[in-house]
């Protein structure tokens, strides 16, 4: 079983999208379990809206207790992932997820606002755990030329921080998909989503090959 906890210190920056929409795609191919610690509440509110079954499980829980014991899911799912809520500096709550995680996906918008509080999460939180993290830029502009490269060449050159390969792109279709309780196994293939579609898909298994990666033995 693999725990991936979804974490930035920086509110806005679509943490539950990216935890609901990956595990939907996670979902085609794994037995996927969604957990939602942060008290708004935001996973089981999205999924309350669907129209359709979803293909992985839910559950909400701010309980140390019962956080602390994910691993007993062992066996009963390839992949939990865990949601966090924004603005955490520390605290039992979220030093117990990432006691529990096996690897910290960092979503992080194109935003100057957004880097400082990711730089926080990654020195704060990840590294002193000695985590294996990836940094995913989030809602990167198809109308900007350039925009992904930028942040991906400042990542890289900068600041030598681990980040996917793939990104996700702004599409009207992700800002509604919560309101409409839809997720990638849900929404239609038309012109309107297939953006969507193609880059979550694309980030899933690039997801699933840091797993692999692992079990190789480059971790």
């Amino acid at each position: 079983m693999n725990v991936i906890v979804v974490a930035n210190q920086k509110g806005g920056v679509g943490k539950t999208t990216v935890a609901m929409q990956l595990g939907a795609a996670l979902s085609r191919r794994h037995r996927v379990l969604v957990v939602d610690t942060d008290r708004q509440g935001s996973v089981g509110w999205w999924a309350d809206r669907s129209r359709h079954h979803l293909a992985f499980d839910l559950t909400a829980t701010q309980s140390l207790l019962a956080l602390g014991r994910i691993r007993e899911l062992e066996g009963r799912y390839h992949y939990v992932l865990i949601d966090t809520a924004g603005g955490v500096e520390g605290g039992a709550l979220m030093d117990t997820v990432m006691d529990a995680a096996d690897f910290v996906l960092v979503p992080m918008t194109p935003d100057p606002l957004a880097f400082a509080p990711t730089l926080h999460t990654i020195s704060r939180l990840i590294e002193p755990r000695m985590l294996r993290f990836s940094v995913l830029l989030n809602r990167i502009d198809p109308c900007i030329p350039h925009q992904a490269a930028g942040w991906c060449d400042l990542l890289d050159s900068v600041y030598g921080i681990p980040r996917f390969d793939h990104h996700l792109r702004e599409y009207r279709a992700h800002a509604d998909a919560p309101a409409l309780g839809d997720v990638l196994t849900t929404l239609p293939d038309n012109r309107r989503t297939r953006g969507v579609i193609a880059d979550v898909t694309t980030v899933g298994y690039e997801l699933e090959a840091q797993f692999e990666s692992a079990l190789a033995g480059r971790w």
